[in-house]
């Protein structure tokens, strides 16, 4: 468990230039939302819902992020600023993934069963950018803010736009 909060330490000195002493990261809503999901998550597993939910509510309350407790989020996921992020039920995120301010990985219906984003490694989404219903962004890709994202991404690829389109690397 140490080296896990060790690590999402690490993954913020490395990820955020703006950073002047390893006691700033403390202060990281990121570090805090990713840590209390974490844990809702492990709840939400063992299918206490009402107290992985509680949590999670707790965390927006403190961070402006809202990541639901059954969203599956790999190692070293940076969100930075993170104010207004959402990440729904059945978001995948992969490792070394960067995520600012306003961006939504959201669903576009009420059917049950998987309807948020996977997002591969390496994948940077901009500020402010929604990627909407069970899509696929690849490995190594960039969204550009603002994007609103409704297909999916093949791994190395750059999508901006309304509605976001591939652009040449």
């Amino acid at each position: 468990m140490f080296n896990r909060i060790k690590e999402e330490l690490n993954t913020v000195i490395n990820k955020d230039p703006a950073i002047r002493s390893k006691w700033e990261v403390i202060l990281y809503p990121s570090l805090h939302a990713l840590m209390i999901h974490r844990i809702s998550n492990k709840l939400y597993r063992l299918k206490l819902y009402f107290l992985a939910r509680l949590l999670s509510q707790i965390s927006r309350f403190l961070t402006g992020i809202e990541i639901h407790p059954g969203a599956k989020i790999g190692k070293n996921v940076f969100i930075d600023h993170g104010m207004g992020v959402v990440i729904g039920e059945t978001a995948e995120i992969g490792n070394d993934v960067t995520i600012y301010h306003g961006v939504t990985l959201g669903g576009v219906g009420l059917e049950k069963g998987k309807r948020h984003p996977t997002l591969g490694n390496n994948v940077v989404i901009g500020a402010g950018a929604k990627i909407l219903g069970p899509i696929i962004i690849g490995d190594n890709c960039k969204i550009g803010a603002n994007s609103v994202v409704l297909k999916s991404i093949p791994m190395d690829k750059t999508a901006v736009g309304i509605p976001a389109k591939i652009i040449d690397n």
